[in-house]
């Protein structure tokens, strides 16, 4: 998966993130914050697992035709981020893509089909690499469905 990317981390600019992030994504319709350290970020809403609360994080994504596709990394963390617990528990969600709100349902890519869009995002983020090495858990990736009406 990637080889050819292995060593090639890059300190990203925090400059912009957490909270702050999304309140100037919201504020600006994605004006600020849609790119991030060279590629482009969505705002992702689930509802807590625990909590029931809306729960908003600023992900990197990639596209494959209509889905939206976002890794589960959490910096190469030996657990899994609260948002992908969160869509395990409940994987209906919402995105905003720029100034564009839209419900979606998660899943988690297996196989053929993970390491498929895994060399897709590792293409877009190589740091992602880096990040698998970091921990022994496979990183999920997760694909964001729109919801069709």
């Amino acid at each position: 998966m990637g080889g050819d990317k292995q060593g090639r981390y890059v300190k990203p600019d925090l400059s912009l993130l957490g909270t702050e992030h999304v309140k100037r994504y919201r504020e600006s319709g994605g004006e600020v914050g849609h790119i991030w350290n060279g590629v482009t970020a969505l705002l992702l809403t689930t509802i807590g697992r625990k909590s029931g609360a809306l729960r908003i994080q600023p992900m990197i994504y990639g596209r494959d035709g209509s889905d939206f596709i976002v890794i589960a990394s959490k910096g190469g963390s030996p657990n899994h981020p609260a948002w992908y617990l969160n869509l395990t528990s409940n994987p209906s969600a919402e995105i905003q893509v720029k100034n564009k709100i839209m419900k979606v349902s998660a899943r988690v890519a297996k196989g053929l089909e993970r390491e498929r869009l895994w060399d897709l995002m590792t293409s877009l983020w190589p740091n992602y690499d880096q990040y698998q090495e970091r921990t022994d858990r496979e990183i999920p990736v997760v694909v964001l469905t729109p919801a069709t009406f």
